[in-house]
């Protein structure tokens, strides 16, 4: 009995780190799956119309008799089929579209990477008579990341379709200069919009160094190579060129905010500062005190209301680039970023 029970425990011992070895085996192969796994890329359409309408029904289920709710099934089921067999009248169109896109922005304007294509993608399917919104949140970030943001919308100016920007939260500086491209612009009461400025600030440790007998050797070609560095030691020849570049920077800022919104008065609102919806409605900032929500219930009464969001799945590999990439990004870069409210 003794030598029964003692095979048992082995033979138990051994089945337990046999099952430990292929789990660790199953979770490396599926480690290395993942990290060889290309990116997937996939644009997603919503009916946000049909979505509002469920909504609403949930409560009409609730709280309308069974007479009711028949009655109202069949309208729309005939209402439907009509529209359906109806044929078309001497240059009608159809029922506007409303394509709605979101931006949530961050330092790097990262979300551009899914705008280009959303874009892309409406202009090739929608009609003069069509619109498209875009729910912008964003406080602001590098010059050449929400430059080329901005660009993106300006294609969907070119283009001859109506832009609207609704602003629920925050547009500033860089999430502004996206939004003045807007043919209309809309911001919640209580949005902060505005911070038509531009800011630049880096650590410097050349003391430090000093300090610990520690030499740093910068080599350039060109006398505006590197104007301020985190470990060089800074002149006043180098700062002076470094404000030049953020004065010049501002100067572009302001001429393409003018360009997009010619009734503003820069001299007023091209100093740095932000406002909430309401002050920036009183300074043509803004065009109407109104939430996405709202405007979304309205359009969606006389217009199909899509949303497009262009996925990208990455791979373990490339996720842990991207990560790797943020945490060593380098200190000091222009930005258009409004001062913590």
């Amino acid at each position: 009995m003794s030598f029964v029970a003692e095979y048992g425990l082995f033979l138990a011992k051994s089945v337990t780190w046999v099952a430990a070895l292929l789990l660790t085996l199953g979770g490396a192969l599926a480690m290395i799956r993942a990290a060889r796994a290309q990116s997937v890329r996939k644009l997603q359409v919503r009916d946000l119309g049909e979505e509002l309408r469920d909504l609403a029904d949930t409560i009409r289920e609730q709280t309308l008799p069974a007479a009711e709710l028949k009655a109202l099934a069949r309208q729309r089921k005939s209402e439907d089929k009509a529209r359906r067999k109806a044929p078309p009248s001497a240059g009608e169109v159809g029922r506007p579209r409303l394509y709605v896109l979101d931006f949530n922005g961050d330092l790097q304007a990262h979300a551009v990477a899914g705008l280009r294509h959303e874009i892309s993608a409406v202009l090739q399917v929608a009609r003069q008579h069509d619109e498209v919104l875009l729910r912008l949140e964003s406080a602001g970030g590098l010059v050449h990341a929400y430059g080329l943001a901005a660009s993106q919308l300006v294609r969907i100016r070119q283009a001859g379709l109506r832009l609207t920007v609704a602003v629920d939260k925050v547009a500033a500086s860089g999430g502004y200069l996206m939004a003045c491209v807007a043919d209309r612009i809309l911001a919640a009461p209580f949005a902060v919009v505005g911070s038509i400025g531009v800011v630049a600030q880096l650590p410097n440790f050349n003391r430090l160094l000093k300090k610990n007998d520690i030499d740093l050797e910068l080599h350039t070609a060109g006398a505006y190579k590197r104007t301020l560095t985190v470990f060089g030691e800074n002149t006043d020849a180098g700062r002076i060129k470094f404000r030049e570049d953020l004065e010049d920077t501002h100067a572009l800022f302001k001429a393409f905010v003018l360009e997009h919104r010619p009734t503003l008065d820069l001299d007023q609102v091209a100093t740095g500062e932000h406002w909430f919806g309401t002050r920036a409605a009183a300074l043509r900032l803004i065009d109407e005190l109104r939430t996405s929500d709202d405007y979304l219930l309205g359009r969606a009464r006389d217009a199909d209301v899509m949303h497009l969001r262009y996925r990208v799945r990455r791979g373990l590999a490339e996720r842990l680039g991207l990560g790797l990439a943020t945490l060593t990004s380098s200190f000091g870069r222009k930005a258009l970023q409004p001062p913590a409210p």
